[in-house]
């Protein structure tokens, strides 16, 4: 019975292992520890799996061996990383510095090669194609280091800006290049193939940027509430483009590459999808394809001679210096400081993701040798860490210069940040959610509340008990996107009320509501709860009626009364605008008068925002009627408005819901009230005038006995 175990157990774990359940195991146990033991001494995470992967893999231990099963799950990871590269990119940044980032592309893109196939041809002795392939390979660059930029507060300073914008012309070229090596290497090259590859490249593009977008909007648009739907939606079209991209005579990589492109406008950074293509791809896919780098890398050939040792070498200290004389040049051309050339060089020098796309490529057709592969994962590995310690030593300089994104006390402002989202009806509680998360400061580390009030009476206990598993619901739809929120349940004599105690305990800076509903004749009578909830709270106030997927809005259309520049809650409002439109990638129509378009302009050069936004001036704040003109279809239409007394207050304001509701009934809508000194009351003023709250009077009184239409 013993010899029978023990003869089980030796066989299931006979190497290489052939149990798929023991083997998804070993790779889930690697992907877990790798990371976090590695981490401890500095080394990057992408590192440590290529390093698993080699011990494990037939030239190391031979626990695993490549079959189709890993073949398969490796070129998932490998579509994957190729369309994260292109779903990440910030279009709006680019937008910003785009004549900019074209010669730096230029300059990262051509140094690297003019440096680099001289080098791999006449000094390491290969062909005319691999020396084109690996010197291609020396332009790519992955953004490993720039959560370093980000974190010390510099990720709008142009320098990192033009770097970004650069990956992209740079990554594309590079893909492009890669095409044409691959079609010379399988003897191609002809006139026939120059007509084949650029009508076919040309509906290839065709389709994935004039066909794929439209439909991923209707899908989106019509499929809401399906959130699986989406992601599966997602991955179809990843795998669609790179078959389309192979048919077309390209690589898969390039097809999943304009995939990111394509569907990036589509899909926020701060959504829920976006959160569920980075985290199964980040915990699954990705890192099987990095393991899967390192089954193939064959240590022994280093140790056979010197040869491999130079060729790695080289190929090292080519990559760091072409991107080095790249960022010097793009220096001398801006009159960049010496600190920015740093973060430049920093944030361009490290190879990992399109670096091992085109190696592995090259490697399969047999255009690259053992040693090129296994100097790339030496090069990987040196330029990951010397990126991200010269982002580092260079930011802090940067820092120093005083060239931050914002001043201090506004950036701590940033960080504690509170919104409060008081739920009412569950039917927009995902809608008005999702808009909390688009517009939350990433720097703030504290939750969004979600508030639910009970009124006070005999069935108060009852009630709170159903409040609260409401909440849990809410929550759950939350933990998608992986929002961190907090839970309020309480009970007091009125909504109103509620909603107001509990915004002072919390210190929220922001509450969310939804469209204010149609009132009755008892609330005609002894006022409506909106006008009480702006009575009693001093924070900023949105009123949100978002019935249709924000995907479909094509422009912001923000109207700005006179004055709200002077507006204490002007800035925090701005930079909520400001992130909605930069999240959704649309531009802002800003319909408001001279003063305050100045003020709006200064904002965002004090802010280096990079949305795109354009001016229209209205003067006649007293007949509203008059903005119906610069609404368009598809715009989303933010209206900013005043609580009475304040300095851009109106008397045209009076009702403003009611009338946006009448008159934008099919857009989606938000209506914002800046936020108040804390006490500000009316009583502050000996000077008001009393025909106009005479006037106010009456038409209150006439209204409580209007029917409504």
């Amino acid at each position: 019975m013993a010899n029978t175990i023990f003869d089980h157990l030796s066989h299931a774990f006979e190497t290489p292992l052939s149990n798929p359940v023991l083997i998804f195991s070993l790779i889930l146990l690697i992907i877990l520890l790798s990371p976090i033991l590695l981490r401890r001494i500095k080394i990057p995470g992408i590192i440590g799996l290529i390093l698993s992967g080699v011990v494990i893999g037939p030239h190391g231990l031979n626990v695993l061996e490549r079959n189709s099963a890993v073949d398969l799950f490796s070129t998932i990871g490998l579509l994957y990383i190729m369309f994260i590269a292109g779903l990440e990119l910030d279009m709006n940044e680019f937008r910003k510095t785009r004549h900019k980032s074209v010669l730096f592309g230029f300059f990262t893109f051509a140094i690297p090669i003019l440096i680099g196939y001289p080098v791999c041809y006449y000094i390491l002795g290969y062909d005319m194609l691999a020396s084109t392939m690996i010197s291609s390979m020396f332009a790519t660059h992955t953004l490993v280091a720039y959560p370093v930029v980000n974190s010390y507060g510099i990720s709008k300073n142009e320098a990192v800006a033009i770097t970004i914008g650069g990956t992209i012309l740079t990554d594309t070229a590079v893909l492009i290049i890669l095409a044409v090596v691959v079609g010379a290497s399988q003897g191609a090259l002809s006139q026939q193939f120059w007509i084949n590859i650029g009508v076919s490249f040309a509906i290839f593009l065709l389709i994935m940027f004039g066909v794929i977008p439209r439909i991923a909007k209707w899908f989106f648009q019509k499929v809401e509430g399906e959130k699986t739907a989406h992601y599966i939606f997602v991955l179809s079209v990843v795998f669609f483009a790179a078959f389309l991209a192979e048919l077309a005579g390209l690589e898969h990589i390039i097809g999943a590459f304009v995939a990111g492109l394509a569907l990036n406008k589509l899909i926020p950074h701060s959504s829920a999808l976006m959160n569920r293509i980075e985290f199964i791809g980040n915990a699954i896919f990705i890192p099987f394809f990095l393991i899967s780098v390192g089954m193939i890398v064959d240590t022994s050939v280093l140790l056979q001679g010197p040869a491999a040792l130079i060729i790695a070498a080289t190929l090292t200290v080519v990559a760091i210096c072409s991107k080095w004389i790249a960022a010097w040049f793009t220096q001398l051309v801006f009159n960049y400081s010496g600190a920015q050339r740093q973060v430049i060089f920093g944030l361009s020098s490290a190879h990992a993701a399109a670096t091992l796309a085109v190696i592995m490529v090259g490697y399969r057709y047999e255009v690259i040798d053992e040693n090129v592969l296994n100097g790339t994962i030496v090069l990987i590995l040196v330029t990951c860490i010397v990126a991200s310690l010269v982002t580092e030593a260079a930011s802090k300089k940067v820092v120093l210069a005083g060239d931050q994104d914002t001043v201090t006390s506004e950036r701590n402002v940033a960080r504690e940040e509170q919104l409060m989202l008081p739920i009412a009806n569950l039917n927009n509680m995902e809608s008005l959610l999702d808009f909390s998360i688009l517009i939350k400061s990433k720097r703030s580390p504290h939750p969004v509340t979600l508030l639910t009030v009970v009124p006070n009476n005999e069935l108060a206990e009852q009630n709170l008990k159903r409040a609260r598993k409401n909440l849990d619901s809410t929550a759950k739809y939350a933990s998608g996107s992986e929002t961190e929120v907090s839970m309020m349940a309480t009970i007091d004599h009125n909504v109103a009320s509620g909603i107001s105690r509990a915004a002072r305990e919390v210190a929220a800076d922001g509450i969310l509501l939804g469209w204010p509903s149609k009132p009755g004749i008892i609330e005609k009578m002894v006022g409506e709860k909106t006008e009480s909830i702006l009575n009693q709270t001093d924070a900023n106030l949105f009123m949100c009626q978002v019935d249709k997927p924000l995907i479909g809005q094509k422009r912001i259309t923000l109207f700005c009364p006179p004055l709200f520049e002077s507006e204490l809650g002007f800035s925090f409002c701005m930079e909520k605008i400001l992130r909605l439109s930069q999240e959704l990638t649309i531009p802002v129509l800003c319909v408001a008068d001279a003063r305050t378009q100045r003020a709006v302009s200064e904002y965002m050069e004090v802010h280096k925002t990079s949305t795109r936004i354009l001016y229209e001036n209205y003067d006649g704040w007293d007949d509203l009627s008059g903005l119906r003109q610069f609404v368009k279809d598809n715009d989303l239409i933010i209206f900013v408005s005043a609580r009475q007394g304040e300095v851009s207050y109106r008397h045209s304001f009076d009702g403003i819901a009611k009338k946006l509701g009448k008159v934008y009934a099919p857009y989606n809508r938000i209506l914002i009230f800046p936020s108040r000194r804390a006490g500000y009351s009316l009583d502050e003023y000996e000077d008001v005038s009393t025909a106009p709250i005479l006037q106010r009077i009456g038409r209150g009184i006439g209204n409580i006995f209007t029917k409504e239409k």
